[in-house]
């Protein structure tokens, strides 16, 4: 007999198919993710809180755009570079490269694909012990191998957030 679904449980349980999925991965590669699969056990209000937005947001006046017009030639291929965003960063200096999702929804309200205000507010009212300095931003569609996320991007990643002390890390997705 299945069991039936509220739609709030829904991303609940498509984490838990991620996670699952993961694991696997994990299992027939070399990449090593007990800890990152490890239980939450410190408590949240003395955690120090990253977010990684998949929206393909970059800082429009410092940073390069995501690149696009490769995966135009290739669509089956995905910008696999990331940005740093600064938690001090404000929605007018946010641009948006993604070619599977519609800019104009994030331009009317960036908090939906990175949220940096909501964190801030979090913190403020000690639901969480801190954010870091620097937030990161990818762009969610890649290439279907992850080849280039397993050797180069996740690495990368998962040292610039150690580098940061993050406890916890909260993925907006786009």
């Amino acid at each position: 007999m299945a069991t039936a679904t509220l739609d709030f449980e829904r991303p609940l349980l498509e984490l838990e198919r991620q996670i699952d999925e993961l694991k696997r991965v994990a299992s027939e590669t070399a990449v090593d993710a007990t800890k990152e699969l490890a239980p939450f056990e410190k408590r949240l209000a003395e955690s120090r809180i990253a977010l990684l937005t998949s929206a393909g947001i970059y800082l429009k006046a410092s940073q390069p755009s995501f690149d696009l017009d490769s995966e135009r030639g290739r669509p089956e291929w995905g910008d696999p570079t990331w940005r740093v965003i600064p938690a001090t960063a404000k929605p007018e200096d946010f641009a948006f490269a993604h070619l599977h999702i519609n800019p104009e929804d994030m331009l009317a309200d960036p908090e939906i694909a990175l949220p940096l205000r909501g964190l801030a507010e979090l913190v403020d009212e000690g639901v969480v012990g801190g954010s870091v300095v620097d937030h990161v931003a990818v762009m969610g569609y890649q290439d279907r191998t992850l080849r280039d996320w397993q050797n180069k991007t996740a690495p990368e990643l998962v040292a610039h957030l150690r580098d940061q002390v993050v406890d916890g890390l909260i993925l907006a997705p786009a």
